[in-house]
């Protein structure tokens, strides 16, 4: 499942990529596929980083690697072991909802950043998030754990007064809300329960095949119902 839009970004031959919080390596995955980028996807669970190795592994055993340069690292998001002005780009997908220090992460985030780089954040939507909260204090206590909902101003504002400035936002995965409502109000952990199931095997199908009605579904509605709120911004020098 792909949240932000790599076309965004402009990715060229030769540029790194870091893909921090990558969990099993869904936009790690993606960008090895681009032509020559260098890409490291960095998480602090060695389970998820495991999941990402094989899924690059995968990738070049189908001869989908775009060529580049590859590579995965054990990270903090608040104590980042990369060099100042190291990455083109930094993706950090559902990230920032888990991290108490919140402003040191995104420091960091900035910092590793180079000069008219590009970062691309998302977070899970207010009023979905917030709905899921009610349902269900299992839900935000699971994975890590929410610590927070983000308004779409108070997370731009966080990397704006880091000297980025923001270029554009969007909504995704309207399909995942209905889901995650539904699993929240039946309770998160259980696995017996069959219009939820249901409903997870619509979600990998749709995620596997890629049909158009399900993807014009999606688009139509993510500005109403939108998972998932995604912000690109620009380092200005």
């Amino acid at each position: 499942m792909i949240t932000i839009k790599f076309d965004r970004l402009n990715i060229l031959p030769g540029e790194k990529v870091l893909d921090i919080g990558c969990g099993s390596g869904r936009h790690t995955g993606e960008a090895s596929r681009l032509n020559g980028v260098t890409i490291i996807g960095a998480d602090m669970n060695f389970n998820d980083l495991i999941e990402t190795r094989n899924r690059l592994n995968f990738i070049k055993n189908c001869g989908e690697h775009g060529g580049g340069q590859r590579g995965i690292s054990a990270a903090d998001i608040t104590s980042l072991p990369f060099e100042t002005e190291s990455f083109d780009h930094v993706i950090c997908s559902e990230v920032m909802e888990h991290i108490p220090d919140d402003s040191k992460a995104a420091g960091e985030l900035v910092r590793v950043l180079k000069p008219e780089g590009n970062l691309v954040v998302s977070v899970p939507r207010f009023l979905p998030e917030k709905i899921c909260w009610m349902l269900s204090k299992e839900y935000y206590n699971a994975n890590g754990g929410h610590v927070r909902i983000y308004k779409k101003k108070k997370i731009a504002s966080l990397f704006k007064n880091q000297g980025l400035r923001q270029r554009g936002s969007h909504f995704a995965h309207s399909l995942h809300t209905p889901y995650w409502w539904l699993k929240c109000l039946v309770g998160p952990s259980r696995e017996d329960s069959l219009p939820v199931n249901l409903y997870n095997r619509l979600l990998t199908w749709d995620i596997m095949e890629k049909p158009k009605i399900t993807r014009s579904i999606d688009t139509l509605f993510n500005p109403i119902l939108g998972k998932s709120l995604v912000l690109y911004f620009k380092k200005i020098n």
